[in-house]
């Protein structure tokens, strides 16, 4: 009688002490290429919870968490713009759970006690003071309304120099694209200076110090962001005006071709990893390259790869949002589920994968991504062009995407487009053993001096 008593009181206290669990929550992903704290801030009002969450390794404040639930103990949420499915249970005044993003799970546990910052070699970053002149800058996008905040530096205050602005790949990412503990644009900023080269790089719009929404923001979207770049710099007297190009990474190898296509006064532009085949078809590689990099077998990649394909169909097909969603519904539903069924994963937890996978595919930068033949903006391109990959990236196929370079220039008849492969090299362009994103955190050079050399030397050729 006593226990059922003492079970009675502890039930009737636990309902009526609910946790609180609103405020601050703080975590570390532990992976192969390193570690990443994150962040979840809660709070809640009379409809329920809502979250934001940070990511302080890559200086990414405030990306807006979908939807949140918090139940018996249980706390799951989802960030669909980066595939971000999370879920756990309390106790122990934290919460224990599973963190996933896209395909791969990853223990990461919350508590109230902040997670100091761990630095990882990385030689490459250069230190303050600067042997350069660097201000912090803002700029307006008018035609969207939003005011957006970078670093502008030069090789001194005053001169007439050739200048670069740099465009970020896909995802949230700040002016030094950080990522795995690396900062690729503070390191090309601070070679390309030091060689005379002026540089502006700025925070993706909703990121950091920018104004702005990133989520639905399309690629478009993101080339009006970066033509605005380029007007700021004609504006600055220090800056010569007939010398202003633009070096894009990954997605920002796709946006430089969109602003030069349509605006003569863009002098030259890079690519470095720059996308140039069709997003359908650039996604299909990817997947597949990343999937046997992964140890997965033959057979199960050309099952995986057929049902990305009407996937991508679908997308590429169907104007209907609504008649979209449905059909990849349906379509993962009667392939994808059964496949991962198979392999023992929970019915619920298949189901709110694909759940996500829904939402993210239907996005509007998602869809533009999948439709959009980047060839169409190279064709219209008549600047210098350098085109760079390296033979290890497994997220921009090397010689797929340089080729579809090179026949956007013969078609269009720019003979001022230069391509280069990188033995060894990633798709951040460091020296690398398998190319796989795992490594990318594990590997101190950030870029290789190669292809630092190799941009600025044509720069100051153009």
């Amino acid at each position: 009688m006593k226990k059922i008593i003492t079970l009675l009181t502890l039930l009737v206290f636990t309902g009526l002490f609910a946790q609180d669990i609103t405020g601050a929550w703080y975590g570390q992903i532990k992976f192969p290429g390193g570690k990443l704290r994150i962040t979840l801030n809660i709070t809640q009002s009379e409809k329920g919870y809502t979250a934001t969450m940070d990511s302080p390794d890559q200086k990414v404040d405030g990306i807006p968490v979908d939807n949140i639930n918090y139940s018996n103990n249980n706390l799951a949420f989802t960030v669909a713009v980066a595939k971000i499915d999370y879920k756990g249970a309390y106790e122990n005044n934290g919460f224990t759970g599973t963190f996933t993003q896209g395909d791969t799970p990853m223990t990461l546990n919350f508590g109230r006690e902040p997670i100091s910052e761990e630095k990882a070699s990385r030689p490459q970053e250069p230190k303050k003071p600067y042997p350069y002149y660097s201000e912090d800058v803002t700029f307006r996008n008018e035609k969207e309304g939003i005011t957006l905040s970078g670093t502008l530096t030069m090789p001194k205050k005053e001169g007439k120099f050739p200048a670069v602005i740099l465009v970020t790949g896909s995802g949230p990412q700040n002016r030094d694209e950080e990522i795995m503990g690396h900062k690729p644009f503070l390191v090309l900023t601070d070679h390309l200076t030091k060689n005379g080269i002026a540089v502006l790089r700025y925070d993706d719009r909703g990121v950091a110090a920018s104004g702005g929404n990133f989520k639905g923001a399309t690629t478009d979207d993101f080339a009006t962001d970066a033509n605005a770049a380029f007007t700021y710099l004609q504006s600055l007297p220090s800056i010569n005006k007939k010398k202003i190009g633009i070096i894009g990474h990954s997605e920002g190898g796709t946006i430089a071709p969109i602003v030069a296509s349509k605006n003569n006064d863009v002098a030259f532009i890079v690519l470095m990893a720059g996308t140039a085949i069709p997003g359908d078809e650039l996604l299909m590689l990817q997947n597949y390259l990343l999937g046997k990099a992964n140890g997965m077998p033959e057979e199960e990649l050309t099952k995986l790869g057929n049902i990305n394909r009407k996937v991508y169909d679908i997308i590429k097909e169907v104007q209907d949002k609504d008649e979209m969603k449905e059909k990849l519904y349906t379509t993962f539903n009667t392939e994808l589920k059964p496949l991962f069924i198979s392999k023992g994963l929970p019915d619920n937890e298949v189901s709110q994968y694909i759940n996500l996978q829904v939402i993210e595919l239907s996005s509007d930068w998602y869809v533009n991504f999948i439709r959009y033949n980047p060839a169409l903006a190279l064709e219209q391109t008549q600047c210098p062009i350098l085109a760079l990959n390296g033979d290890n990236d497994l997220q921009v196929a090397s010689v797929a995407n340089l080729e579809a370079v090179k026949r956007a220039a013969k078609k269009s008849g720019n003979k001022k487009v230069t391509t280069k492969q990188f033995s060894g090299l990633n798709h951040l362009f460091q020296e690398s053993k398998t190319g796989a994103p795992s490594e990318y955190g594990t590997i101190k050079q950030t870029i290789a001096p190669t292809v630092l050399n190799e941009i600025s030397e044509w720069i100051l050729k153009q």
